[in-house]
């Protein structure tokens, strides 16, 4: 690539300007399947085309190992439809009350039934999720209805563990990826879509690629407001998603829907960081006001919540606050442990700074500004099932596919189905359209030829204030069309954007699909004159939801002259009813353009006598690579040792090449040894990182033990494995012992004898991970044996529970006819434990008695404990009396519903409920009815 001359020696920092490449100088790529961008939805489209035998070429305008949403990892999955524990049609029908009524079901069914084979897909792959001590899926409840939550407290490598698969030699032969390429327009002919031009985001050299079918899963328009702190790329979203998608979708012809329904989230105050409800809330943290009062009725995370949650911010019961100060220190530890690496490694660094500490202080809250996003609310290019978009061969997956609340494995869903539709079609062969092409050349290059224009980060923040102050929610008429006037103008001021490197000039595209997309926004918002979905659609000048003209869904596209036209099109007969919606379908409505309001100035609009006097016109985190620290090696030969494994990793080597890295005398050379191992997996990694937990160096030790946690999925269960694990119980390493001791347990490769040892280990983390192997085993008399003799609280809490979940599986797993002789055990070490001079330990054993049972004596000492200090213990008591005698139970229970703490009223409202039979249980939820607190209040209605 030639550069332009020198500036001239008065500006001698000036950098030299790329020349603009001829057009005819384009680099062109051939493929059957064109995946742009490289984050969740696009690994797993490309992935499952080549599987169907399609050639696939990936674009990624950053590097596909680290870009997308996905590469810093992800905490949890918010829509885990697990067999026994959620019903596909109740998980439809919940997302269809969350986006009131407006929904294709035939997609978000696709979610619902496919998604439990995507999360055991991608297990195989070695993503983890949380099982419990026997295996099973640790789905939580966070919402008051539906359990969908499965947690990952793992879940940092996600996207490591998805490039790996992309590097398998199989995948290789049929998948090119092209990182730092950026794509700016869908190329069409004959209709279809036959490829895609951009260029090389490091050498400007202009790209373009003739495909059989084109799969989009740039993501969401996360930059698209402004975040309250100023800065371009603080965003709730991935920054790097400026839009790209939904503007190259409208200009190929696509339709796009629901693009007034904007993503709005709640985070932290001066920090866009989420709130993490869905991670905090399964330990036992909330969201309150001021007054320490749980606030939000709505029952689903939606638009109504935040219209809610806004209130309260707004109300003189704000601010509002993310409670974990009443958690224990254990609890605290763990989210410390999720909430400061996988999901914002910034995190801790941030709250620190302020001297702020979970233990001692409540989190402020806000809200976020606003983006589009398919995944996380409803706007995004129109798809049918199969992720086809209304331009043939164009497909549409993840967070820029409109399936509402579609999320983290509903983007992987997507991506599979379009990979797996789009590889029945081979490579284009015609003529590419010269005119897309040219036009795809001006946009990229046009700022090349004014190189001291306007820097881009003045022209974006100048765009994304405008949608702050006209488009953001609350919306009017008035103030939306302010915007469109904005936005138009904005063309000249984009238009004139300078940029001197390839770099900026990926840049300067972003701000024209930013500037797309905010005009997509504001028109759509000015065409649904109604309000619908909370916040996210709140029209002050049409304050009201109006079924009878707006149960529709509201489409766009590009007009053959160029404009935004628009379709009201009727939702579709729903395939699971939900009740106070009824859709009949119909003939979609033309609303053609949507133009400006009038709104009102100094003088007539007509004559605009000022202007015309003075002549004018009227106004028309990319991760770094890590990287070895050459300080850490023992001389040149490490440093070249270090270097030949990088090299190596790229061959996919066997085991028997690693070994002798795997035996290096210099620790850092081991140490990437085990990473390579763990990166590409070869027979027998699993015996090789076992024997790596003896190693004499720490670091080693420790990255061979997180290796093993991270590949537990994909692990065979081989004796040598279990034999090198069961020897690393007696090293003195407690992180090894510990690891080994999970691993045994997940992989079935222990019993009660060889688990049972490590509850008398010195480390309190190792006699925990002891204690969830036993119970894995259904080792319920050692448990009982071990409750009140360890030292540690922790301990003896991860006892009551862990004998709560043997008594629960006990009679599944035995025989009717066998009596059980660990149940008196169980009983006596339950009823010890209540004497516990813990109170968290009480707390845990009262609530284990809500699982094994509740006899006569224990009634009474639960009924005496409704009073004790702890409010803790006093929560555990009421779980107990759920399976209590009535008689006793409930009237106790319906006292405990004038307890000042908000947690020990929910517990009676949940204990209530099971006893709803009688009248007396009845009567009393309904005095909850009328609680304070918003969770105490819905369970009640709910048990009514």
């Amino acid at each position: 690539m030639t550069t332009s001359v020198n500036p001239p020696a008065d500006t001698p920092l000036a950098v030299p300007s790329l020349a603009v490449p001829p057009l005819a100088d384009a680099e062109e790529l051939t493929c059957d399947v064109l995946v742009i961008g490289g984050g969740t939805a696009g690994t797993m489209a490309a992935l499952t085309a080549a599987e169907h035998g399609a050639n696939v070429l990936l674009l990624e305008k950053a590097h596909v190992r680290h870009s997308g949403a996905l590469a810093m990892g992800m905490d949890g999955v918010n829509n885990a439809v697990i067999p026994g524990r959620a019903e596909p049609d109740d998980y439809v029908a919940e997302i269809t009350r969350a986006n009131d009524g407006i929904v294709d079901q035939s997609t978000v069914r696709q979610t619902a039934t496919r998604g439990f084979g995507m999360v055991q897909r991608l297990e195989s792959y070695g993503v983890k999720f949380e099982k419990d001590e026997h295996g099973d899926y640790a789905v939580r409840q966070v919402h008051r209805s539906g359990s969908y939550v499965l947690p990952m407290p793992e879940g940092k490598d996600v996207k490591k563990v998805l490039y790996r698969q992309l590097r398998r030699r199989e995948m290789r032969e049929r998948i090119r990826i092209e990182n730092r390429v950026m794509p700016v327009r869908v190329l069409t002919a004959g209709g279809r879509a036959v490829g895609a031009a951009g260029f090389n985001t490091r050498t400007g050299q202009f790209v373009q690629v003739r495909a059989g079918a084109v799969i989009l899963a740039t993501g969401a328009c996360g930059r698209l407001g402004l975040p309250a702190s100023g800065y371009l790329y603080g965003t709730y979203e991935n920054p790097t998603n400026a839009g790209d998608g939904y503007a190259m979708a409208y200009h190929a012809g696509a339709e796009l829907t629901g693009i007034e329904c904007f993503q709005i989230n709640p985070l932290i105050k001066d920090y866009n960081g989420p709130a993490c409800a869905y991670v905090a809330n399964p330990f036992g943290g909330y969201q309150v006001n001021r007054h320490g009062e749980r606030f939000v009725d709505s029952d689903y995370w939606s638009g109504q919540m935040m219209a809610e949650f806004a209130a309260e911010v707004a109300s003189d019961r704000g601010p509002v606050y993310l409670k974990l100060s009443h958690l224990p220190e254990e609890s605290v530890s763990a989210l410390e442990t999720i909430l400061h690496s996988t999901e914002r490694p910034t995190r801790g660094t941030f709250h620190s700074g302020r001297g702020h500490d979970y233990r001692t202080h409540d989190i402020e809250m806000h809200i976020s500004e606003i983006g589009l996003c398919g995944g996380h609310s409803a706007s995004g290019v129109r798809v049918d099932d199969h992720a086809r978009t209304t331009v043939p061969r164009l497909y549409a997956a993840g967070d820029l596919a409109c399936v509402p609340h579609n999320y983290m494995i509903g983007a992987f869903v997507f991506g599979d189905l379009a990979g797996a539709d789009a590889s029945q079609y081979r490579a284009y062969e015609g003529e590419l359209p010269g005119d897309q092409l040219r036009e795809a050349h001006e946009l990229i290059y046009r700022p090349l030829r004014n190189p001291d224009g306007p820097p881009q980060p003045q022209v974006e923040y100048k765009l994304r204030r405008f949608v702050n102050d006209y488009v953001a929610p609350p919306k009017s008429g008035a103030r939306l069309s302010l915007a469109l006037e904005a936005f138009q103008r904005m063309h000249t001021d984009i238009a004139e954007m300078g940029a001197r490197t390839a770099h900026e000039l990926m840049r300067c595209a972003e701000v024209t699909f930013i500037r797309d997309c905010a005009e997509m926004a504001a028109r759509s918002s000015l065409a649904r004159t109604e309000s619908r979905w909370g916040l996210y659609h709140d029209r002050l000048d049409h304050p009201q939801r109006d079924d009878a003209s707006w149960f529709h869904h509201l489409d766009l596209h590009k007009s053959p002259s160029g404009a935004m036209e628009f379709t009201a099109r009727p939702v579709a007969p729903y395939l699971v009813p939900v009740d106070g919606f009824d859709p009949v379908g119909g003939v979609s409505r033309a609303l053609g353009e949507v133009h400006a309001e009038d709104v009102a100035t100094a003088g007539s609009r007509d004559l605009a006598p000022a202007a015309a006097l003075a002549g004018a016109a009227e106004p028309g985190r990319t991760p770094v690579p890590q990287q070895v620290s050459a300080t850490a090696l023992s001389g040149e030969q490490s440093s070249a040792r270090l270097l030949e494994l990088v090299a190596l990793a790229e061959e996919e080597p066997g085991l028997d090449a690693l070994l002798p890295y795997l035996t290096d005398p210099v620790p850092a050379v081991r140490r990437e040894a085990v990473a390579v191992l763990t990166e590409t997996l070869p027979p027998g990694t699993g015996t090789a990182l076992a024997t790596a937990l003896r190693d004499a160096h720490a670091e080693v030790r420790a990255a061979a033990a997180a290796s093993l946690r991270e590949l537990v999925e994909t692990l065979p269960a081989e004796p040598d494995l279990r034999d090198g694990l069961a020897a690393a119980l007696a090293e003195p390493d407690p992180v090894v012992r510990a690891a080994a001791l999970d691993v045994l347990r997940a992989l079935r490769l222990g019993d009660a004898g060889l688990f049972a040892g490590s509850l008398a280990d010195s480390d309190i983390g190792v006699r925990i991970e002891a204690v969830r192997a036993l119970v894995s085993v259904d080792a319920a008399g050692e448990l009982a044996r071990a409750a009140v003799g360890d030292p540690s609280r922790e301990v003896r809490v991860a006892i009551a529970k862990g004998l709560a979940t043997v008594s629960a599986e006990r009679p599944a797993r035995a025989t009717p006819a066998v009596a059980d002789p660990a149940g008196g055990a169980v009983e006596a070490a339950l009823t010890a434990l209540l004497d516990d001079p813990d109170a968290l330990v009480r707390a845990a054993a009262y609530g284990a008695l809500g699982t094994t049972g509740c006899p006569a004596p224990l009634t009474a000492r639960a009924v005496a404990a409704l009073t004790e200090p702890a409010w803790q213990v006093r929560a555990g008591a009421a779980t107990a009396l759920s399976v209590a005698d009535p008689d006793v139970a409930v009237p106790a229970l319906a006292k405990a519903l004038a307890d000042s703490n908000a947690d020990v009223r929910k517990a009676a409202v949940l204990a209530l409920t099971r006893h709803r039979a009688t009248e007396e249980a009845r009567a009393a939820l309904a005095t909850a009815t009328a609680d304070s607190d918003a969770d105490v209040r819905a369970y009640a209605g709910r048990a009514l």
